[in-house]
């Protein structure tokens, strides 16, 4: 696989500069030529259920396509738009901190694609994902 374009610290940069990632609270927590981490941590307003207390669907998602999508802008020097998302959700995300590792999968003239997997702060695994975004739109 390339070579990253990005550091952690440029990486963090930019994926702070987006106000919903701000919002989300990402933080890049390790970056190295084949895979990232990033953590999440936990907010009232992720919770779908309040009695249940599980975190909407949506926000594993959202952190699965922000993380892939990372992934790769980290070897292209950009993020990407995204064309294609699959998301699958092994159990609840319960309150606790999230961590994502994200790793890029092909790198394309065109497209390219990353995948992630959503763990809780105990190591079991939530959600997992891959995408496909559209490698020329880096900018």
């Amino acid at each position: 696989m390339a070579e990253n374009k990005m550091t952690k610290a440029e990486l963090q940069e930019r994926i702070t500069l987006v106000p919903f990632h701000k919002w989300l609270g990402l933080n890049v927590v390790e970056m190295n030529e084949d895979a990232n981490n990033v953590s999440i941590p936990c907010r009232e307003e992720f919770v779908v259920n309040p009695k249940a207390g599980y975190t909407h669907g949506g926000i594993l998602a959202a952190i699965i396509d922000i993380a892939a999508d990372y992934a790769l802008a980290a070897k292209i020097g950009a993020p990407i738009p995204t064309v294609d998302l699959r998301v699958d959700c092994h159990r609840p995300a319960m309150p606790g901190e999230l961590t994502v590792e994200a790793r890029p999968i092909k790198l394309g003239r065109t497209f390219s694609t990353a995948e992630a997997f959503v763990y809780d702060s105990e190591g079991a695994l939530l959600a997992s994902g891959r995408g496909v975004y559209h490698s020329q739109s880096g900018s």
